[in-house]
């Protein structure tokens, strides 16, 4: 089985990196850390470099769990994008971050997070930074 990370350079994908590790040790399971940039995007300033990826690695062997890092594109449909990493890898969890968002934020930009909770097929763990 494995754990599914969602990872953004942000608070929230750092607890949740932190959350999905804790994880993985505690059942142990493997840890795919997910950094999902959008496809066609010019510039995504959320897309890790290799030395960021080496260090989360690191995170992950100093926690004493087997862990690989993946970078698939995604259109607008990130949900889908966890789904299919599900079905692919034997995902039994998904761990993402949330933060918190004005209800109009929502209304006009959708969530992805709340989209990855309604439509995950496995149990989501979301953690919030600095808890």
């Amino acid at each position: 089985m494995t754990i599914l990370v969602g990872y953004l350079p942000t608070p929230e994908g750092e607890a949740a990196v932190d959350a999905g590790l804790r994880e993985g040790a505690l059942r142990g399971e493997r840890v795919i850390i997910v950094n999902s940039p959008r496809r066609g995007a010019p510039v995504d300033e959320h897309k890790i470099d290799d030395a960021a990826g080496t260090a989360l690695l690191g995170r992950a062997r100093a926690a004493g769990v087997d862990a690989e890092l993946r970078q698939p594109l995604h259109d607008d449909d990130l949900a889908e994008t966890f789904e299919d990493l599900v079905k692919q890898t034997g995902g039994s969890l998904i761990v993402i971050g949330l933060r918190h968002r004005s209800l109009v934020g929502k209304f006009i930009l959708g969530s992805e997070a709340q989209r990855i909770l309604m439509e995950a097929s496995v149990p989501v763990l979301t953690v919030k930074a600095g808890q």
